[in-house]
């Protein structure tokens, strides 16, 4: 028998709350190593959206309305696209 068949029936006898650690480790272990300049790009970013909201410079919208916007510009953008591909 494997060592990953082995290690699999055991892990499948674990109370399902262990089995799901056990997942959640696993799946961690496939993940990129985090990128020590990108983590701290990120922390500064964060910091700067905190102190404009602290400080009112900051006006939040809906997450539908966004979508909308978002979805808007692509649209417009794929039909720019199209119109220049065409000419």
């Amino acid at each position: 028998m494997s060592t990953i068949h082995e290690l699999s029936k055991q892990a499948l006898e674990l109370p399902a709350p262990e089995r799901a650690a056990l997942a959640h480790e696993l799946l961690l272990s496939l993940e990129p190593e985090t990128d020590a300049d990108s983590e701290a790009a990120w922390d500064l970013e964060i910091d700067a959206r905190l102190e404009r909201v602290e400080q009112g410079r900051y006006s939040a919208t809906e997450w539908r309305e966004s979508l909308t916007r978002i979805r808007r510009s692509l649209s417009e953008e794929s039909q720019l696209t199209t119109s220049f591909g065409e000419a």
